[in-house]
């Protein structure tokens, strides 16, 4: 990860954007605060976003949870 300053990012813009074709991932700083960070794009092989895929499903050995909740209710 490499830091550069907005005016360095605006003055050299394409060919920071080589760099993270290349890879690399910037991020770009205002008055030495981050504000963007440029990162290369995910692959054209994905059908859709991490966010929008099927969530990991969690099991366990035992009694279900709501099983335990009513019995619990009923004591």
């Amino acid at each position: 990860m490499t830091t550069v300053t907005l005016t360095e990012f605006r003055n050299h813009a394409s060919g920071m954007f080589t760099r993270v074709e290349h890879g690399e991932t910037l991020v770009v700083l205002r008055h030495g605060r981050p504000i963007a960070e440029v990162f290369p794009a995910a692959p054209e092989g994905d059908p859709q976003p991490s966010w929008k895929q099927p969530a990991l499903r969690l099991t366990a050995k035992g009694a279900a949870l709501s099983s335990a909740i009513l019995e619990e209710r009923t004591r």
